[in-house]
């Protein structure tokens, strides 16, 4: 007998309309034509540039394909900033990068992933240990090293995705490898609002990534997402990760609770 959760996931892929499919098969080929074309171009820029403009280029067309429609709200400090964001969907991740040029600080399970941390590595991202107090050095360095490349980072200290409505709890834990000496960039706090239509984009619970991605990919009507860049963090507020993550965290609620 099949476990419950497999009949589930088979019962989600089964709602899909056949247009939906079409829709989906259609995305896909798009994506695969963008990932060969962005991979040459990539290679090709290496040699002539450190701050190779592909990876952005390449994520804007990601979000492009799987429906997303972008307004930013507030500026960004300059070309060199720590972003603070909530996460609601892998969304986030080409709709920060597509607006910024920000690599971003994942957790090193996903390194395990062959292809996914290629491709990762292309846009600089940086691999943290959330527990190995040990190597905090070499990701400060590895940080360092990402600024100089990307000019941003973002980080997404809510350590997973959750369901748009609410905030969970900020983990400082991952903000340790800029909790060190980076005095200088500023740390800005970035709201990612999905609208009314959140719930259907978030992913959450036990969904399998395939399904959410297969069930996004489906969607005919465009995704609405507003990137409000709030205020930088200053003072007081930056001066160690917990600060850090109190304050951005209720730097992004207050801005919730205002819409």
């Amino acid at each position: 007998m099949k476990p419950a959760s497999n009949i589930t996931d088979l019962a989600r892929l089964q709602r899909i309309a056949p247009l939906g499919w079409v829709l989906i098969a259609c995305r896909i080929v798009l994506l695969l034509a963008s990932v060969v074309t962005c991979v040459a171009l990539y290679y090709l820029f290496a040699p002539f540039t450190s701050a190779n403009p592909i990876p952005r280029l390449f994520l804007r067309l990601v979000a492009a394909v799987a429906g997303l429609r972008l307004r930013t709200v507030g500026k960004h400090p300059g070309p060199r900033a720590f972003f603070l964001a909530n996460h609601v969907s892998w969304l986030d991740i080409p709709a920060i990068a597509g607006v910024t040029g920000s690599a971003f600080v994942a957790h090193d399970g996903l390194a395990a992933i062959g292809p996914l941390r290629w491709l990762c590595a292309m846009n600089d991202t940086v691999f943290i240990a959330r527990h190995d107090r040990r190597s905090v050095a070499a990701q400060v360095r590895l940080v360092r090293e990402a600024l100089h490349d990307t000019g941003a980072l973002t980080i997404f200290p809510e350590g997973t995705t959750g369901e748009g409505t609410r905030l969970l709890p900020f983990k400082s834990s991952l903000l340790s490898a800029i909790d060190a000496d980076i005095e200088h960039v500023p740390i800005q706090p970035v709201w990612l609002d999905y609208g009314p239509q959140v719930a259907d984009i978030s992913w959450v619970g036990s969904e399998p990534g395939l399904g959410n991605a297969m069930r996004i990919l489906a969607r005919w009507r465009p995704i609405p997402l507003t990137i409000h860049f709030l205020a930088p963090l200053v003072g007081e507020e930056r001066t160690d990760r917990k600060a850090i993550a109190r304050a951005a965290r209720a730097r992004i609620e207050a801005a919730m609770h205002e819409t």
